[in-house]
């Protein structure tokens, strides 16, 4: 059953009504449990959970990932980019600590 995004679900619920759909007034959830009950849409048809642009994180089919994916590719990609390169960095510094700190010893070891 889907989760619906919109950016007025209060108009989305009061035409869902208006079709038929029973919204917001307790009726059982079969499939979307997790769906807010004043969210909630049950149909002949099937379920219905609609949510608000600022409630996209609730949601449990839609991950924010796949979103951001779609409606700024570019930025989720440089992003990734950026998260590597700084992982890579921090790799050779601790390479770089590591080499010196045995670098450090052995040259005491040999100064008399």
């Amino acid at each position: 059953m889907p989760e619906q995004i919109t950016k007025y679900p209060d108009v989305t619920l009061r035409v869902l009504k208006g079709a038929g759909a029973a919204c917001g007034d307790g009726a059982p959830q079969k499939i979307l449990k997790q769906c807010p009950a004043d969210r909630f849409c049950s149909l002949p048809t099937g379920e219905i959970c609609v949510y608000g642009v600022a409630e996209i994180p609730a949601m449990t089919q839609i991950d924010t990932r796949e979103i951001a994916a779609v409606v700024s590719p570019r930025f989720t990609l440089d992003r990734i980019e950026l998260l590597s390169l700084s992982g890579l960095g921090v790799v050779f510094l601790l390479i770089g600590l590591i080499l010196g700190f045995v670098a450090g010893k052995y040259s005491r070891k040999r100064v008399p």
